[in-house]
């Protein structure tokens, strides 16, 4: 069919793309059918709807007509938008890393009519230039390439499938906690002593790292390694990265400071970070952890959500095809906005200087990005009338584009981060803001007990059938949610629910997990990557989850399927344990799960207290007088007792009842006190 049929999508990406000259289509069967009956090769372009660099090379190229014809007369042109099919995208970025090449996007791959990759790249400048060929004299090198050597092509695809068709060899050991302790250290030296995070540029938040040194301080009593992660997390508060007007992380800064922003907003970011400024707090109290946990949950509240209270994927870095334009200010701007005398104290405190500290290379203006790395002063409320303003006139501008599909895996992430900050800063709308996020995923997304379930949705419209952390993050969501009241049981059951149909329809005969599923029938090889990435690996958040519904159940199947996952996990981690935190996190809940089992009224101090004890291997279970705990519970059954009481219990033992204050903060600082 010669015109482009991205008009139907669902994808805000690929929607950019509608107008194109490109004779794009979507992924699937009648786009691979159309490239083996007329034995053109495949342009795969993969990307996302916050990409810089996917805008510019569309801008370059996609929207060129002589590069559009070229395109069109060479091949059968396929957009795919990594968010909404990220098992494709894993897949041929795996396939660009098999040749030796550094990823990232747009990613640009050549396939043979049956989908099998032989050549890529990312991306690709109209006229040859940063040391790139032009992407027109790719298209003509590999369009003859594939007519006139098909025998190299051939073998060049085979080897790329066999490379991707790789397993570890079996584990030489046990996975144990000393694994987890070595790469704790590591990472703990690792980090940059003057600017937080980890050394160099660009800086990356990296969550579960974070989160792996502060679970090795837990083991080590460190105060020193849990002190390295608040810096990091201090340093991005202050830094450019955040968002000092409109609050939210951008996705990571170019340089080794935090200052200047690669200026998009993803939700897995935010998600993360929120949890891990929850964190913080609860063990600093640290006014800086709370201002930017309280700015980031608005942010999302008020920017991030659809009209069914889902939370959105993407804020673009671009505005008006320049990036960070919204974002940045020039020293005339904010004195023109705040009058002279509080303009120049507001240019000291948010280091907007005369000559500006950031030269932006597209309009070739010297701007300045908000940050308080030069202020020592953590109190940042004597200027939130300041900021109003300044927000109020920045919101005239024209506002990146948002990418308003909702993710099942990323609401999920979302989801847990409200639940654990609305509890320990007693938000009781970051609460309801989650329980009507987790009620529009499990209903309308990825319903446990229908036979349809999907991984996105947009305007009614549901996309890209459910894959694996779909289920996992959606069962971390419905574990946080259990937590929240006496409602626990219907919780419980979707978890138990999307955990079945994980394992059902995606575990391999090697013990891992495939992010497609069983039926996936457009996808040439199903992968079970195991490595983290920006967004958490299934691994690791599946044995999260199944450790914890070991807790609240004391079912012994859970606790098997996550010590086999670990198992089978054990040869990638050893092999690269730096690049496993999450799985080696997990590891660490499944040695020194402490559940604190509460039976008292709703809002009864003992709940509190419970919830004040900072400890990322905490959970609490809700109990009123009289319920009945599942059969196989650690404390089944228990006996009546009509005073409010807390039992602490770890795998295998429970504690003796406390009913107090002091009695249960005992108990729990003696279980918390014996990690393995």
């Amino acid at each position: 069919m010669a015109k482009n049929e991205l008009a139907r999508a669902v994808s805000p990406y690929l929607l950019q793309h509608a107008e194109n000259p490109v004779h794009w289509r979507e992924w699937g069967p009648e786009a691979l059918a159309e490239a083996q009956a007329t034995d053109k090769p495949i342009l795969l372009s993969i990307g996302y709807a916050a990409c810089h660099w996917c805008h510019v090379m569309a801008h370059e190229s996609f929207e060129h007509a002589p590069t559009a014809a070229l395109m069109n007369e060479l091949f059968v042109n396929i957009k795919v938008d990594r968010e909404e099919r990220p098992d494709i995208d894993h897949l041929y970025m795996s396939a660009l890393h098999a040749l030796g090449e550094q990823g990232g996007w747009p990613l640009t791959m050549f396939l043979t009519p049956s989908a099998e990759p032989f050549w890529g790249g990312t991306y690709f400048p109209r006229e040859s230039r940063y040391g790139r060929p032009s992407f027109r004299d790719v298209l003509s090198t590999v369009a003859k390439a594939y007519q006139t050597q098909g025998a190299a092509v051939a073998q060049n695809a085979r080897a790329i499938r066999a490379h991707l068709g790789q397993t570890a060899n079996s584990p030489a050991s046990e996975l144990t906690l000393s694994h987890a302790d070595r790469i704790g250290a590591l990472l703990a030296d690792a980090m940059d002593p003057i600017n937080g995070g980890l050394k160099g540029a660009p800086k990356f938040p990296n969550p579960s790292i974070l989160e792996n040194v502060w679970r090795a301080a837990d083991r080590a009593g460190s105060e020193s390694m849990r002190g390295q992660v608040c810096f990091a997390l201090e340093q991005m508060c202050r830094g450019g990265i955040f968002d000092h007007l409109g609050g939210g992380f951008a996705r990571y800064s170019v340089d080794a400071r935090w200052l200047v922003p690669h200026f998009e907003k993803m939700l897995y970011d935010n998600a993360q970070l929120l949890e891990l400024l929850t964190l913080a707090w609860s063990s600093t109290r640290k006014r800086i952890f709370a201002s930017a946990a309280a700015q980031t949950a608005d942010w999302l509240l008020r920017d991030m959500r659809n009209e069914d209270g889902g939370f959105c994927a993407s804020l673009d870095a671009d505005s008006e095809g320049v990036e960070g334009k919204f974002y940045v200010w020039t020293y005339e701007e904010i004195i023109a906005a705040l009058g002279l005398d509080e303009g120049r104290a507001f240019a000291v405190a948010y280091d907007v200087q005369p000559g500006g500290n950031w030269r932006d290379e597209h309009s070739g203006q010297n701007v300045s990005v908000l940050n308080r790395l030069t202020s020592g002063d953590d109190d940042d409320n004597i200027w939130a009338d300041a900021r109003a303003r300044l927000r109020a006139i920045r919101d005239t501008r024209i506002r990146p584009q948002r990418d308003d599909k909702i993710l099942a895996d990323w609401n999920g992430l979302a989801i847990v981060a409200f639940v654990r900050a609305a509890k320990t800063f007693d938000r009781s709308d970051w609460l309801d803001a989650a329980r009507t996020a987790y009620h529009f995923v499990r209903d309308s997304i990825l319903p446990p007990d229908r036979h349809e379930r999907w991984h996105a949705f947009r305007n009614g419209v549901r996309s890209a059938k459910a894959l694996a952390l779909d289920y996992a993050a959606m069962a971390m969501a419905a574990l946080a949610m259990a937590e929240t009241g006496h409602t626990s049981q219907p919780y419980l059951r979707d978890a138990e629910d999307w955990l079945d149909l994980l394992w059902a329809g995606h575990q391999e005969p090697n013990g891992l997990l495939a992010m497609s599923a069983h039926d996936a029938a457009d996808i040439l090889l199903r992968l079970t990557p195991t490595h983290d990435d920006a967004i958490p690996n299934v691994h690791g958040l599946a044995v999260k989850a199944a450790v914890l519904l070991h807790g609240w159940t004391g079912e012994v199947k859970w606790l098997e399927r996550a010590d086999a996952l670990l198992a089978a996990t054990t040869p990638y981690v050893e092999a690269n344990p730096a690049g496993h935190t999450g799985v080696l996190n997990a590891l660490d809940l499944r040695h020194n799960l402490l559940h604190v089992v509460i039976i008292a009224p709703r809002d009864h101090e003992l709940r509190r207290v419970a919830g004040d004890i900072p400890d990322l291997n905490r959970t609490i279970q809700v109990y009123a007088s009289g319920d009945e705990l599942p059969p196989a519970h650690s404390l089944a059954p228990l006996a009546t007792d009509a005073r409010p009481v807390a039992y602490v219990c770890s795998m295998d033992r429970c504690s003796a009842p406390a009913h107090s204050h002091a009695k249960l903060v005992d108990r729990i600082s003696a279980f918390s006190g014996h990690r393995t």
